[in-house]
């Protein structure tokens, strides 16, 4: 496989852009089995990326790329081209993730949205895009990592879960528009893993108050400010059951890259099936407490709390 080439998007981990998580152990797996890999990270002189040099073979190149800056995905992509001319490209791997807002839709400033939607998808749009040339000519595969959020709405993940269920749905369409050309489209959802800053509780409490103070007087007011705290506090406390060993991710999208007939989605992680199969097959209502018993079950906002104490009064 040494004439293959990989290029895999690295991940860009919350504000901290700590390259960690599924890019990193992935590019260092791939590298491992002798491919030529070209790892994009967030930070180049970053732990990760000093990890990557230190445990991974010279033929791995390290790319700084910031996928919401068009500029540092142009120079990737020429990057790329001019070391890929005579072999084309065998595989990418689309693994960016970007999320620092746990809140209700309503609580969830636009900008927030806005760049979920930059990182998660329009950065892994573009990347496919430029590097698709490459691919084709490879008859190569596209593997992106998205997320179970984009097919379910898990509580207070709208601006994440917006963003996967945009790169899913492109994702699906080039996987029907790229079959003529032989190039092989698969997702990956993974179940709830250790990754970069998701789980620093002290990383979470600082959007927190980031978010509190963020709010206009009247919204804050209606929903209280302990229903932000007790959300926050119990994500903290989902985030303690999320799986340390990354394998089964790795093993999925070496499969989506290498298995002669890759799978349009796996599931890597826990619980995925049974998730799965509530939302297919059972009511919305009962999809909808499965999801609150399992991940976020806010309390009741402050004004419907007032409502209710009234009511009784008056009862």
């Amino acid at each position: 496989g040494q004439r293959l080439s990989l290029a895999t998007a690295g991940l860009l981990s919350a504000l901290a852009g700590c390259d960690s998580g599924f890019g990193q152990a992935t590019a260092r797996h791939l590298d491992a089995m002798g491919f030529r890999v070209f790892a994009s990270v967030l930070d180049p002189q970053g732990p990760g990326a000093q990890e990557l040099r230190r445990s991974c073979s010279p033929r791995l190149t390290l790319l700084q790329m910031d996928l919401t800056k068009p500029e540092d995905i142009q120079h990737v992509l020429q990057h790329i081209q001019a070391h890929t001319n005579s072999t084309g490209l065998w595989g990418l791997v689309n693994n960016a993730g970007f999320n620092d807002t746990i809140a209700d839709a309503e609580l969830s400033p636009l900008g927030k949205f806005r760049t979920c939607m930059e990182v998660n998808f329009f950065g892994s749009l573009e990347l496919t895009k430029g590097l698709l040339p490459l691919l084709r000519s490879a008859g190569g595969r596209i593997v992106t990592v998205s997320s179970p959020a984009g097919d379910l709405p898990f509580p207070c993940l709208a601006a994440y879960g917006a963003s996967k269920a945009a790169l899913s749905l492109l994702m699906d369409t080039f996987r029907s528009e790229l079959q003529p050309w032989g190039v092989k489209v698969s997702l990956v959802l993974p179940g709830y893993y250790k990754t970069g800053t998701t789980c620093d509780p002290a990383f979470w409490n600082l959007q927190k108050q980031r978010l509190v103070a963020s709010l206009p007087r009247e919204l804050l007011q209606a929903y209280g400010e302990d229903y932000v705290e007790e959300i926050n506090r119990q994500f903290i406390q989902f985030m303690k059951v999320a799986v340390e060993d990354l394998s089964a991710v790795v093993n999925s999208i070496t499969d989506g890259l290498l298995a002669a007939n890759p799978a349009v989605r796996y599931y890597p992680g826990q619980g995925l099936g049974l998730m799965y199969f509530i939302h297919r097959y059972l009511p919305y209502f009962v999809r909808d407490l499965f999801l609150k018993g399992f991940f976020i079950n806010p309390k009741l906002p402050q004004a419907l709390r007032r409502e209710h104490h009234n009511d009784v009064k008056k009862a």
